[in-house]
């Protein structure tokens, strides 16, 4: 994807300057902030196709910075990479809690950043074109449109959500690891603890309702999608 708009908040000048060179050599349109607030500015005038957050910033941290984002219906669906320095995983699992896409860790790679914002803008425009469709039981997911439905009520998924969804009901009945999972989602080498998996897993099951009971945690081993008979059907959706 060319001339895509990348929106770096981000306070660390040397930081600001070093990613505004890489991400020019890309053919990208960058903004940039210094705080969460003159990003959600940003966001309400330009049109963005992926930000990168950071966590610490001054005033509203990056965390209600990605909240407020999520909760914008104009902003939810842009993929959000949060940058922090910290590596601990209590702020990746709050981050992805609350709908980031990815995130790194500093220090960083440029190179390594700019293949994540690739990744990311390459599963947007793939999940916008791509004209596929599926139903298990009354969960039905349509990846043209980007929309998912369960007994024909319109779910609210953030971006990763909806990416297991579309793994699990396309791939019905198969056992998935979490590194699996991670690498059909993500690609393969992906670094991401196994709790975040779980985590985003745990959202989907609790927005899917009673139809969450179709993801089935197989102990030792990871996740199935299990389809299910027109008897059952009654005893997971309502």
């Amino acid at each position: 994807m060319t001339k895509a708009a990348i929106l770096i908040i981000e306070d660390d000048a040397d930081i600001q300057e070093l990613l505004s060179v890489s991400m020019k050599r890309e053919g990208w349109h960058l903004f940039q902030a210094k705080t969460g607030e003159q990003g959600l500015e940003l966001l309400k005038k330009e049109k963005i196709n992926c930000i990168l957050l950071d966590i610490m910033l001054p005033g509203m941290d990056g965390l209600k910075v990605l909240k407020k984002i999520k909760e914008n219906e104009q902003s939810r669906n842009i993929p959000v990479i949060m940058t922090t320095a910290r590596g601990e995983e209590a702020d990746i699992v709050t981050g992805l809690e609350l709908g980031a896409d990815d995130y790194v860790v500093k220090p960083y790679s440029p190179k390594v950043l700019i293949a994540r914002i690739r990744a990311g803008l390459r599963r947007q425009e793939e999940g916008g074109t791509e004209n596929t469709s599926w139903q298990q039981g009354k969960l039905r997911l349509d990846a043209g449109r980007h929309e998912a439905y369960c007994d024909e009520k319109l779910l609210d998924l953030f971006a990763t959500e909806f990416a297991l969804l579309q793994h699990f009901i396309s791939h019905p009945d198969l056992v998935f690891s979490r590194n699996q999972l991670i690498a059909a989602i993500r690609g393969p080498g992906y670094p991401v603890t196994d709790r975040s998996i779980d985590v985003q897993i745990l959202g989907l099951r609790k927005k899917l309702g009673a139809a969450g009971n179709m993801i089935e945690t197989i102990r030792g081993v990871g996740y199935r999608f299990r389809v299910l008979s027109r008897e059952d059907e009654h005893d997971y959706i309502p």
